[in-house]
């Protein structure tokens, strides 16, 4: 895999879609993503979906339009992802940001959004209250509470009745804890302990061994989509828990698609809640892995991070499409509030424009060998998920 670093110093250096002339209408987005630091690999994902849909559609764009993708590097750190954002803002004059792998870079953005009143497209954080910052917010993503919330109550409905959680601690974690735990002990289960790790730890065992110790029937274990998974699902293997009968559940992070190679046969029969996997049987699906297959040619295997990018380059270039490039940022986010797709490769998709997030089917995935390859098998789907978190929260 091409390094983030790598490919940072690439898209600076020719950035799609950036190619003008003195006639043209030039539409700037600001793009900030992790290209260094804990989640560059997530960050790399990212890119990949965005780049491959502004490649394959910039020819669809109105006559003389154009679009420059402006890239920023926010290392992963809240600090640094606000302060390029507003250079984005105020340097680059930006008319909309988008990205951004992170909940705590999110979270120190949107509020620069508000004040700008530009909009904030978010392509992965799942922080369940970013949007609630700003009205200039939407996402194309999920929220961990839609993920992590059916697991619970999946998990009882399996006759699993005392339970564990171990997250990583920052607020995607926490959120994921807390959906778990709401599912988990309102379908009747019983907690018997959680902990929280480092987000960027190096030492899974102590925290595994904390689940060892508990005895539950079920362990949900969360941390973000990465190296990270198969370092903790190498714990988990070292330390016998589930030779100890200790079921292993999560959200799609634990085993995502790209990392199913690393973590091997061990992997198998885990169950897991997301909104994509890449053996999903859907036309725009097949349609959307030929794509990748045939530019990135067996070099990288997308996933939820991937497809989030490619449909909000999508919902992007076609709000472009329809105001022949002449938008204000209201009138950019009354158009998101409509949006629908039918035939994004992860299934029907829409924003909610109550909360300005995506409602979108849910998928229990089982995973397997097949082919001498670990897999995610869909197994259940829920419709139309809208987020749990802010039914269950209406503001105040």
């Amino acid at each position: 895999m091409v390094s983030g670093k790598l490919l940072f110093a690439l898209a600076s250096v020719a950035t799609l879609g950036s190619v003008t002339t003195a006639s043209a209408q030039t539409i700037k987005i600001g793009w900030v993503n992790s290209y260094s630091g804990f989640l560059a690999q997530a960050g790399d994902q990212m890119e990949k979906g965005l780049n491959l849909y502004v490649k394959l559609h910039s020819k669809d764009l109105p006559p003389g339009v154009k679009v420059e993708f402006v890239r920023r590097d926010d290392t992963g750190a809240p600090e640094v992802g606000k302060r390029v954002a507003q250079e984005l803002i105020t340097r680059e004059r930006v008319q909309m940001l988008m990205g951004v792998v992170a909940s705590p870079v999110a979270a120190a953005i949107a509020p620069l959004t508000a004040e700008a009143k530009i909009p904030f497209v978010i392509t992965n954080a799942g922080g369940v209250a970013i949007p609630r910052i700003s009205p200039y917010v939407t996402r194309f993503s999920f929220t961990l509470w839609q993920t992590a919330l059916p697991i619970g109550t999946w998990s009882v409905k399996q006759g699993w009745k005392r339970g564990f959680s171990a997250v990583a601690d920052f607020i995607p974690g926490h959120d994921a804890e807390g959906a778990f735990i709401k599912g988990f002990t309102d379908a009747g289960g019983q907690m018997l302990g959680s902990v929280r790790f480092p987000p960027a730890s190096a030492d899974y065992a102590p925290f595994m061994q904390r689940i060892k110790d508990a005895k539950p029937d079920v362990a949900f274990v969360w941390v973000p989509a990465g190296p990270a998974a198969t370092a903790i699902m190498k714990a988990i293997k070292d330390l016998g828990l589930r030779e100890a009968g200790i079921n292993i559940v999560s959200a799609h992070d634990l085993l995502p698609d790209e990392e199913l190679p690393n973590i091997g046969a061990f992997g198998a029969d885990i169950v897991t809640a997301g909104n994509y996997s890449t053996t999903g049987v859907r036309p725009a699906n097949t349609a959307f892995l030929k794509a990748w297959d045939e530019e990135y040619k067996g070099k990288a295997i997308p996933n939820f991070t991937s497809v989030a990018a490619w449909d909000a380059a999508h919902a992007i270039f076609e709000l472009i499409k329809t105001t022949k490039g002449k938008f204000t940022g209201d009138e950019a986010m009354k158009f998101f509030a409509a949006w629908k797709d039918p035939n994004s490769p992860r299934g029907p998709i829409s924003i909610d424009p109550a909360t300005r997030d995506m409602i979108q089917d849910i998928y229990i995935r089982r995973s397997e060998m097949k082919n001498g390859k670990l897999v995610n098998t869909d197994i259940e789907t829920i419709k139309a998920v809208k987020d749990p978190w802010k039914e269950l929260n209406p503001p105040k």
